[in-house]
């Protein structure tokens, strides 16, 4: 098992995924890729774990595909590496448990894109954001569908041709991050941020990422279907709306 990718045991429904190459920023290269899939395998199979926080150790969140590891591949390789790496950040998307990126300091290419990967994101006043590779001669390999759903078109574009970095504080204004905070309390915050969700019942949350995903993916529909299955089969669920109606009942 590598410690490039550390996954800490669940504490009150809430793992904790980190990069662990933070004398190279975190920067993706294969190694990282075989030891977040063999992450990813197990934080999958947590069946205690409602939320999982992403999050890099040291200066960076994740500065983007290792350059150097880049320099020696070409064609048909690099295509391989880039299929490989937007397979690992679909694999965020289908994990049943809801996915929060706590970035602090730089998230740049690959590095936006695993932020991105995620359900939400939670910035330190101290994080930047970009997208460099244009300025660089070549364009994004993956992740790019999902940065527009989640920017809009606009400002999508604007990251992906200019190669601009951000500011988290414009990243917030633009909708790229959900909550910016002071560097000092982000590890504190994100942790209490993900606690709090972490309180709803796994099956509901399961579910409402797996409609998320069917629209995003272009079969939207399946709203009732997975209401009605949760009404009809999860015990979690009936169970906490017979304890809403006893409670107003009691309170009038």
């Amino acid at each position: 098992m590598s410690d490039l990718v550390l996954l800490d045991d669940p504490r009150d429904g809430v793992a904790r995924l980190t990069l662990n190459r933070p004398e190279a920023l975190n920067a993706l290269n294969r190694p990282i890729a075989d030891a977040l899939e063999d992450a990813l395998g197990r934080a999958a199979a947590m069946d205690d774990a409602r939320v999982l926080l992403v999050a890099g150790r040291g200066r960076a969140f994740c500065a983007g595909n290792d350059i150097a590891e880049m320099g020696e591949i070409a064609g048909p390789e690099a295509e391989a590496l880039a299929r490989r790496w937007a397979a690992i950040m679909e694999r965020f998307a289908a994990l049943p448990q809801v996915t929060i990126a706590a970035v602090d300091g730089h998230a740049l290419g690959g590095g936006l894109m695993l932020a991105v990967a995620q359900d939400l994101r939670i910035a330190s006043d101290r994080a930047r954001f970009g997208l460099p590779e244009v300025t660089l001669g070549f364009n994004p390999a993956y992740g790019i569908a999902r940065l527009l759903d989640v920017l809009g078109g606009g400002h999508g574009r604007d990251l992906l041709l200019t190669g601009r970095t951000l500011h988290a504080t414009e990243a917030l204004r633009m909708g790229l991050v959900n909550r910016v905070v002071a560097a000092t309390t982000l590890a504190e915050t994100a942790v209490a941020w993900a606690t709090e969700i972490a309180k709803s019942p796994r099956e509901g949350l399961a579910a409402t990422k797996e409609i998320v995903a069917a629209i995003r993916g272009g079969q939207p529909g399946g709203d009732p279907a997975a209401y009605g299955a949760a009404l009809r089969t999860g015990a979690a669920a009936r169970e906490r709306i017979r304890a809403f109606v006893e409670r107003k009942r009691q309170h009038g």
